[in-house]
């Protein structure tokens, strides 16, 4: 283990655990400081003391980058590996190991912390076949979200990444269900892209009515391949706590299996959406599901366990979880109703 790859690291697992984003960004701003430096340069500085003075490098940092440089895995970071959750169950560690990808990822394009290549990295290290990169669209200015031309301009990026290392990138967006039920990205560019994920981020705690019109008009559009954290809850975290949305889960269920619309298992601890009763509904109602993370930074890529639990908990079949699919078995049905 190099001491970058260890620094990397333990941003990662700091990351999955949602810890303070100061320490996260405290082990990226040491691995970014020792990034042109061979392990002969480290070994001297750190031997005459200049690697301690060097901006961005901490007392845990040097701690770390010492210890890798004596071939073992520093303390911090085996600790933060011993505290690594794990799906609970035996049925949710078979299914994680059958999920391929994941379909709701973001960049800091978007309101993502890291590059895509980074996202792009976390993936590869563990095990995707591939992600879809789902960054915010422009109604959501609060997210920075893509314009047409930035959107534009990102697919080009896109291009020149897909399968790198082996992971298949797919070009995609989050699309916010306006007031009206419409999408907030052209069609045009909508039809550009392979995962289109449709989720609602605004009117949360409007009337059955309002919300039950929007996710049904979602739905209908030929372009939603998935409907994101269906409720809009939040259950803890830094964010605090949010009441779920109300809405005629019996018509917006029956209308997104008789679409083939996916609904989002969203492996966020906060969201932990759609709950258990609405997740049994949408399965007796024949519905597909995507088992996501809704990552906002490498390290979230490594929920996917919690969704595989929960929905291993709820019985659902493997068949029915379009992440399990091939990529190809995958892009025919997110661009079939297109």
């Amino acid at each position: 283990m190099t001491p970058h790859d260890a620094l990397a690291e333990i941003a990662f697992r700091l990351e999955r655990e949602r810890a303070e984003p100061f320490r996260i960004q405290a082990f990226r701003r040491a691995s970014t400081a020792i990034a042109d430096l061979t392990e002969q340069d480290l070994r001297d500085r750190l031997g005459d003391g200049r690697l301690k003075r060097t901006k961005g490098i901490g007392g845990r940092s040097l701690e770390v980058i010492a210890q890798a440089l004596d071939g073992a895995v520093p303390d911090y970071l085996q600790g933060l590996r011993d505290q690594a959750g794990t799906p609970a169950s035996p049925d949710g560690a078979r299914l994680l190991q059958r999920l391929r990808g994941d379909l709701h990822v973001h960049s800091e394009w978007s309101d993502g912390t890291t590059p895509i290549e980074a996202m792009l990295d976390a993936a590869r290290l563990l095990g995707r076949e591939y992600i879809a990169l789902t960054d915010h669209s422009p109604e959501l200015t609060v997210a920075n979200g893509l314009t047409a031309e930035r959107l534009t301009e990102q697919l080009a990026v896109v291009a020149d990444l897909d399968g790198r290392d082996g992971v298949r990138l797919l070009p995609g967006i989050e699309v916010n269900v306006m007031a009206d039920g419409v999408l907030d990205q052209t069609p045009a560019m909508l039809d550009r892209l392979d995962v289109v994920v449709a989720s609602l981020h605004s009117r949360l705690r409007a009337d059955s009515a309002e919300v039950t019109m929007r996710l049904l008009a979602a739905i209908a559009d030929p372009h939603t391949n998935v409907i994101g954290h269906i409720t809009g809850r939040l259950v803890e975290g830094r964010r605090g706590t949010r009441p779920q949305s109300d809405f005629d889960a019996d018509r917006v269920f029956a209308a997104a299996a008789e679409a083939g619309v996916a609904i989002e298992i969203n492996s966020r601890p906060e969201r932990q959406d759609p709950p258990d009763d609405l997740l049994a509904k949408a399965l007796q109602a024949g519905c597909l599901f995507s088992i996501d993370t809704d990552a906002h930074a490498p390290g979230h890529l490594d929920l996917l366990g919690l969704g595989a639990e929960r929905a291993a908990a709820a019985g659902v079949p493997p068949e029915r979880i379009v992440t399990t699919w091939p990529v190809d078995d995958l892009l025919a049905w997110s661009r079939g109703r297109r």
